[in-house]
Order: structure tokens, then C-alpha cells, then sequence
């Protein structure tokens, strides 16, 4: 499953090639996820690299934690615990009866459904 790291700081001129690149030098890169704005479609200059192992994440944060990426000098720490859904958040949940029926709830993407007439 593998053990994520953040990146911050990242240049917008920075491709997803080159950050696996210097994060395999420390390890098995598993997977690079470049963090972009869903209003603006812009890149945020953040990102996650999942190691495959904790003890390859604790050496990236160790080594690369101020590295020169590009034009920038990036950070790196331990990636923050993912969150879940609030409790009592049943947004989604098809188990409850009207959920996704007209109700004036929000469609799968967040828009408000239409009633119907």
C-alpha cells in the first residue's frame, strides 16, 4: 500500500516525471499525485509521493526535505492523515430511501437535482 509524503512548494513548471524522479533516488515511488484546484484547474504548488515502504518515507523526509526541485526548494513531511467523511455524513449513501430520489438534495457531482413536476 505504500506510506505518503507531502511536497510542498513545488514549482508550476515542475511535471509529475520529475518529482518521481528525484524521490526514486530514496526508494520504490509508488505513486505521484500533483495537487490541482478543481474551480480553477490550476496547479496548488503542493503534492503527495507514496513510498512503498515507511522506512523509505522517513528517509525522503530526512533527504529531501529542502532539495532543490527546479527553480524552488521543496518541502517534505509527513503527509497528514486523510479525512474521512464527518459522522453522521450520509451523503452518497444509497442505503437511505430519497437520497438521489428529487428531493432537492445534490447530484453525484454537487448540483441541485431538479424537482419534479
Amino acid at each position: 500500500m505504500g506510506v505518503e509524503v507531502y511536497v510542498g512548494q513545488i514549482s508550476g513548471m515542475t511535471t509529475e516525471t520529475e518529482v518521481r524522479g528525484l524521490f526514486s533516488v530514496v526508494g520504490t515511488v509508488t505513486s505521484v499525485h500533483l495537487v490541482i484546484d478543481p474551480g480553477s484547474g490550476e496547479f496548488r504548488g503542493c503534492g503527495y509521493v507514496r513510498m512503498s515502504t515507511e522506512d523509505e518515507a522517513r528517509e525522503a523526509i530526512d533527504l529531501l526535505d529542502g532539495a532543490k526541485l527546479g527553480d524552488r526548494l521543496i518541502v517534505v513531511k509527513a503527509a497528514p492523515p486523510k479525512k474521512g467523511k464527518k459522522p453522521g455524513s450520509h451523503y452518497g449513501d444509497r442505503s437511505r430511501p430519497g437520497e438521489r430520489s428529487g428531493n432537492g438534495g445534490p447530484d453525484s457531482r454537487g448540483y441541485p437535482l431538479r424537482k419534479k413536476q
